[in-house]
């Protein structure tokens, strides 16, 4: 299986360009309605004026901007970074894997954090520490910098997407945080990849790998002024941080990091063939299992174990899990048109339309998400998935972006549409039982949104890779030099070279390499088809079994309905 390791650089990129999506919960817990301003202004749901709570909503876009920007520019544009910093396929995913390895489980720590030192100090001291990290990366001018700055900006990170989630909740009213602002939240999340894929190419050429974060680092400053200038509503300090929170994050910060870098680089090293992989798989599991050990024996554990497997929390958790690997999908439309060779002049508009219905999506999210609402936007979601999935699942090497304009919208709208309903269930739950079970629902929200991300592009990457092997086994079967057609095929190649080389034997050579290409062209078309049907089909039997859950329900609730009485 060596071959399999040997992957282009394409879609490595387009398999780590999905990975990086971030779901930070702790911000969303937030009840406490922002506190009224001594304006003439009429005051906004929330009790806050309408502007000042518009200036709000920006400063979460903005910061919501900055950080998805962070996250993705790398891991959107890996193929032309690593020629910036004269690195091959694989040294350029370690880019990846350095701010993930950190990143995926910062938050938990994070909540205590700022509920200990306090809001204000959480959010100037995060930013700063952020227009840091981004200043630093002007600095780094090979590839051991690179990585180094990398893993200082996953630290960094952390925090930032917490505020983007604290700056949208603040301007709304208690019983519209975890419906309109919670939409609206995860709506600016979703954006920083397709953006990211967006402007991308054009910083590259100003500037290469400087020039993307020269840009970064205009937006960190600008989000560092929004912090200073609009201040959040800040709750009461509390000493919350034991002796036993730092060993256990300790643990699950190794076994989260080491698990991370497994899934990020499996794929390009192949899961089978580079042994570190599993000793670090093996570390991985081991940590977290340890943490798990010192959690159940706690009066008050930072994460609570049992109350993560129980029944209600495991369906939550399943939830959000698929919902993140099949929304994979339109990393996997982008690695197909890398395969087909597509400039970025070709597919920026197919960005532009993924990003316009990812709003469109969160904007009908926000307007028909009520409590009991859910089951019906998830079936509308994978609805629209289903129907996306299939439309590219027919792409050939004619396909071009504007032929995948509908089904990556459909695609797009979907994800919009799934998460929040989700995400707010899973929150409500955690509520119920009080604000101390938040911090279990974040490590939720990590294994599935973070790590689900990572374990999404690592299955779906992979499934691609075998099924090239498999098709361009098949293909290569059937050329054969005594078949007429492959032998016009083969003169038509050739001719191309015979108008510059007069040695017939390299023209002969140079045909069957073109001929090849060909071949390994196809059999990657076929292979990103059967990935294509393929989440069409989770999305389906996902589907499926919604719609037998909803109607055992409604049989359970028309049952236990007093019968009415008789005359």
């Amino acid at each position: 299986m060596h071959g399999i390791a040997q992957q282009p650089a394409g879609a490595a990129a387009a398999a780590a360009a999905g990975a990086g999506k971030e779901m930070p919960a702790d911000a969303l817990v937030r009840a406490d309605p922002a506190p009224v301003q001594q304006q003439s202004q009429a005051p906004a749901p929330g009790g806050m004026p309408p502007l000042r709570a518009a200036c709000y909503m920006l400063a979460s876009l903005l910061l919501a901007l900055t950080q998805g920007l962070f996250m993705n520019l790398i891991s959107a544009n890996l193929p032309q970074i690593q020629g910036a910093l004269g690195a091959t396929t694989s040294e350029a995913t370690w880019l990846i894997a350095a701010y993930m390895a950190p990143n995926v489980s910062l938050s938990i720590m994070l909540v205590k954090v700022r509920a200990q030192f306090g809001l204000r100090n959480f959010a100037e001291l995060g930013i700063a520490a952020f227009v840091g990290v981004s200043a630093l990366h002007l600095l780094a001018n090979d590839l051991q910098s690179a990585i180094l700055v990398r893993f200082l900006g996953g630290v960094a990170a952390a925090p930032l997407s917490t505020l983007a989630f604290l700056y949208m909740l603040e301007p709304f009213a208690p019983a519209r945080k975890l419906t309109v602002g919670l939409s609206l939240s995860l709506t600016n999340t979703a954006l920083g990849l397709p953006l990211a894929r967006l402007i991308g190419p054009p910083l590259l050429e100003i500037g290469q790998w400087h020039g993307l974060y020269l840009a970064e680092m205009a937006m960190a400053l600008l989000s560092f002024a929004a912090v200073y200038l609009l201040p959040l509503a800040p709750p009461p300090r509390a000493k919350v941080i034991g002796r036993l929170d730092i060993a256990s994050f300790l643990l699950i910060f190794t076994g989260f990091g080491l698990t991370a870098v497994v899934l990020a680089m499996g794929r390009v090293y192949w899961w089978l063939e580079a042994p570190w992989l599993g000793v670090l798989l093996a570390a991985g599991i081991a940590a977290v299992a340890a943490a798990a050990a010192i959690e159940l024996n706690r009066t008050n554990p930072l994460v609570d174990v049992r109350w993560l497997t129980s029944r209600e929390i495991i369906h939550v958790t399943g939830v959000l899990l698929l919902c993140r690997i099949v929304l994979v999908e339109p990393t996997g439309a982008v690695g197909f048109f890398q395969v087909l060779g597509l400039s970025y002049e070709q597919t920026g508009t197919l960005y532009a339309v993924t990003i316009a219905a990812t709003v469109a999506g969160g904007l009908a999210c926000a307007a028909v998400m009520k409590p009991g609402r859910e089951p019906w936007i998830h079936a509308v979601a994978l609805l629209l998935l289903i129907a996306g999935a299939l439309m590219d699942s027919r792409a050939t090497n004619l396909t071009r972006p504007e032929e995948m304009y509908a089904s990556q919208a459909l695609i797009a709208a979907a994800g919009a549409l799934f998460l929040p309903p989700a995400m707010a269930r899973g929150l409500m739950s955690a509520l119920k039982r009080g604000p101390a079970f938040i911090l279990n629902f974040i490590v939720i929200i990590l294994t599935t949104q973070v790590m689900g991300g990572l374990l999404g592009s690592a299955l779906f990457g992979s499934i691609v890779t075998l099924r090239e092997k498999f098709h361009s086994n098949l293909l290569v079967e059937h050329v054969a030099l005594t078949d007429p057609l492959v032998v016009q095929r083969l003169a038509q190649l050739q001719a191309v070279y015979g108008r510059v080389l007069t040695d017939r034997a390299q023209v002969e050579a140079q045909g069957l390499a073109l001929l090849s290409q060909q071949a390994t062209r196809e059999a990657n078309v076929l292979a990103y088809n059967d990935m294509f049907l393929l989440v069409a089909a989770i999305a389906a039997v996902a589907l499926a079994a919604l719609l037998v859950h909803m109607a055992v329900l409604a049989l359970g609730r028309r049952a236990a309905a007093p019968a009415p009485a008789a005359s």
